[in-house]
């Protein structure tokens, strides 16, 4: 048996199986443009981070049982990487349960329990791009921070 670290094994006669496929790692036109952008954006060049602009809206009826589980907080804007990252940007304006005595949902954060980052609850609309004049961010709009309610009152 070699020695090597790979975790797969061989049944029958089949030829080895490495584990390895015969694609290069960043070679590739998307892994090249990648790679372009990042040494891009960490030259010292660079006045900031370019950003773009994102508008999370509702889009869920008002009676959407949905927002029991997370409340929403109206049209919120934010500076973000790409549309995702609003989503998480928004998320963490929110008040987290280690913060106050409640217990999470399914996991050790609340954060993944949020509205924004729930596509049925909200949409992102992108109202700007390739912006250095802002930071990562809400930019407009007011997230409240009592979207987490104790386990027992006080």
């Amino acid at each position: 048996m070699e020695s090597d670290m790979s975790n797969v094994s061989r049944t029958g006669k089949e030829e080895i199986n490495n584990a390895t496929s015969p694609t290069t790692f960043g070679k590739s036109v998307e892994s090249q443009a990648q790679i372009a952008d990042a040494a891009a954006q960490a030259s010292p060049d660079v006045g900031g981070e370019m950003l773009n602009i994102y508008r999370l809206e509702p889009i869920a009826a008002p009676d959407d049982p949905r927002w029991e589980n997370s409340p929403g907080h109206g049209i919120i804007v934010v500076a973000a990487r790409t549309p995702g990252d609003a989503r998480i940007v928004a998320a963490a304006r929110e008040l987290d349960f280690m913060e106050v005595d409640a217990a999470p949902a399914e996991d050790v954060t609340t954060v993944n329990a949020s509205a924004f980052r729930d596509d049925k609850l909200y949409t992102v609309i992108e109202i700007d791009r390739d912006r250095r004049d802002v930071k990562r961010g809400v930019v407009e709009g007011v997230i409240s921070v009592d979207t987490i309610r104790p386990v027992q009152e006080d």
